[in-house]
């Protein structure tokens, strides 16, 4: 028997499954959790806002490969980290939420005006893989046990426990044995394919006439990058990603096909006659796996890979659904196929389509760099993040948020080693690269960490400017700033015409979609940070390494043409994207 405090045991249980960080504010609601830390050799990072705590804890689950933990205090506390929560859900990165609620016998049902409570496992259950209550001290163990489990099965996302305040906060005793292995309770072995499956799908590929990969966030979660590579050589086939994948492969490798070669990714996904699927739903920004964006079901043969059965043959009929971590499934595959010898012919035929989309692929290079020759000031938004990837380390870490600054970012980064770019690319959530760009930081504090974003989305939250300052997190902000909802205002002006047509209205301007101008240069300067102002491209460069080299947290306030930053590349296709494409 010994006496522990009830928050002591959650701290103890987090240290046996290797967390080393937690995120989130203090509260005297659940001091017996954090203040059990240093005991258990964890440290607390603390944001301003809670929402920030869930992405930082994304940034890090994604980028180690560890649980993400973050934590909220009861009502306030955690109503501010749902959108977080919602998010990083979505995102697919795997984080567990620890939560206090008010004590028992007024929570759970609500006694009636109790303060600073709701439903928080109700509320937060939708928005999860799983919610739950240890509604007494002896009950933590078990829905600890039952979250870990839960958050290593299947897709990645966030898992909930919730915890009453007099069960976190109090003294108890117990037999428990707070150093328990986690295979006692989970798999910690990912999940393996059978090898009947792996023959097959290697067969399918070898006499596939022109083969695609297609990789997803299951590839980046199993950390899957080296054996990706080597399969796709081993076929001579080219592997286009999901947005939340891109560079799960090198973008420079000659058989990537990097989302901005847009007519390249598309001649592909048509013209492949099979398709292996790797950890991908084929969602929207896929347009569902279907025609006229993929080829047809009668002529394009799919087989699909993933850890979690819900997935395969979700959105796209399938030949063959394997049922299996991408990781270990992967190097099966490369052993099978290295013992395979492909028909001289065959590929010939491959790298004779290669080198077709590799064209495409280099037109689209070059006509994005032709933009370039336009030096006026203040800049195309092109330039940003252009000179950034010829100043930044190959593994640099590059976060991108906003609305059109995020695409501009997108289209003129070159992705050259796996997993170092971030954002949120399911949901699209303005804000959350503030906070994403700490938790890198703090993932991988050797690596450089860049946010680029839109001045809407810094303001989303931009006080986490001083969290950088006082954790002493070494990150560039630069942000592009225009001074507008700017993809807002060009469906605006697009649109807005006809709308007012039908209302019988009359109009002939936005609504709402100016903004007046934060200096965020001075206000980073007035958190301890170092702020910086440019509005050239001949300034740029000069400003950015002075950002870079100052060895502490920066912002560069970057002034870009409000027209120009309005029709950023690839519009067409992400309006195409949301209208439903045609069935098999």
């Amino acid at each position: 028997m010994q006496k522990v405090i009830g928050g002591e045991v959650v701290a103890a249980m987090l240290a046996r499954e290797g967390v080393e960080r937690v995120f989130g504010i203090v509260d005297g609601t659940y001091l017996g959790f954090y203040a059990a830390f240093e005991k258990y050799g964890i440290e607390l990072v603390s944001p301003r806002h809670e929402t920030s705590a869930a992405h930082m804890a994304g940034a890090y689950a994604r980028l180690t490969g560890k649980l993400g933990v973050c934590m909220a205090s009861n009502g306030p506390g955690v109503a501010n980290i749902l959108p977080g929560v919602a998010v990083e859900n979505g995102e697919g990165n795997r984080v567990l939420l620890i939560t206090s609620c008010r004590r028992q016998g007024i929570a759970y049902p609500d006694r009636g005006g109790t303060f600073q409570y709701f439903d928080q496992v109700a509320v937060t259950r939708p928005m999860t893989k799983w919610s739950g209550t240890a509604a007494t001290f002896e009950r933590i163990p078990e829905l600890m046990r039952r979250a870990f489990r839960i958050s290593h099965r299947g897709r990645p996302g966030v898992v909930h426990v919730d915890i009453p305040e007099n069960v976190m906060n109090g003294v108890f005793t117990t037999k428990e044995d707070l150093a328990a292995s986690p295979s006692s309770y989970r798999r910690t072995e990912p999940l393996a394919p059978k090898l009947a499956d792996v023959a097959r799908v290697a067969e399918l590929l070898s006499s596939a006439e022109r083969p695609l990969l297609h990789a997803g966030g299951g590839v980046v979660h199993a950390r899957a990058f080296d054996a990706l590579s080597r399969v796709a050589e081993l076929c001579r086939a080219p592997v286009s990603t999901s947005w939340g994948a891109r560079g799960a492969v090198p973008e420079s490798h000659a058989l990537a096909l990097p989302t901005p070669a847009i007519e390249a990714v598309q001649a592909a996904r048509v013209g492949a006659d099979l398709v292996l699927v790797l950890g991908s739903r084929l969602g929207e920004t896929d347009f569902w796996g279907k025609p006229p964006y993929w080829g047809k079901a009668s002529e394009q043969r799919f087989v699909q890979v993933d850890s979690d059965e819900e997935i395969l043959g979700l959105n796209r009929r399938t030949e063959l659904c394997v049922l299996a971590d991408c990781g270990v499934f992967l190097d099966a595959l490369r052993d099978e196929l290295g013992r395979r010898a492909l028909a001289p012919e065959r590929a010939a035929a491959r790298d004779a389509w290669v080198t077709e989309l590799g064209g495409l692929r280099a037109k689209a290079t070059a006509e994005r760099a032709s933009m370039l020759e336009n030096r006026a000031a203040p800049m195309l938004p092109a330039h940003v993040p252009t000179t950034l990837r010829r100043l930044l380390e190959d593994d640099a870490i590059v976060v991108v948020d906003g609305g059109n600054t995020s695409v501009w970012a997108q289209f003129f980064h070159e992705v050259r080693v796996p997993n170092t770019l971030l954002g949120t690319f399911k949901l699209g959530m303005l804000g959350a690269g503030v906070a994403q760009a700490l938790g890198a930081k703090v993932a991988l504090p050797e690596r450089r960490v860049v946010c680029v974003l839109g001045d809407g989305a810094m303001g989303f939250h931009a006080q986490e400017l001083e969290t950088a300052v006082r954790h002493r997190l070494a990150v560039t902000y630069v942000v592009l700033c225009d001074r507008q909802w700017g993809m807002v205002k060009l469906t605006q002006q697009l649109g807005l015409d006809g709308v007012r047509q039908v209302l019988g209205v009359r109009g002939g301007h936005t609504i709402n979609t100016d903004l007046e101008e934060i200096r965020f240069d001075e206000l980073a300067r007035s958190m301890g940070a170092r702020g910086e102002r440019v509005s050239s491209p001949d300034e740029l460069e000069a400003a950015l390494q002075r950002a870079l080299g100052c060895g502490g947290p920066a912002v560069v306030h970057v002034d870009v043409d409000p027209m120009l930053h309005l029709f950023a590349p690839g519009l067409q296709l992400f309006k195409e994207m949301h209208q439903e494409p045609a069935g098999e």
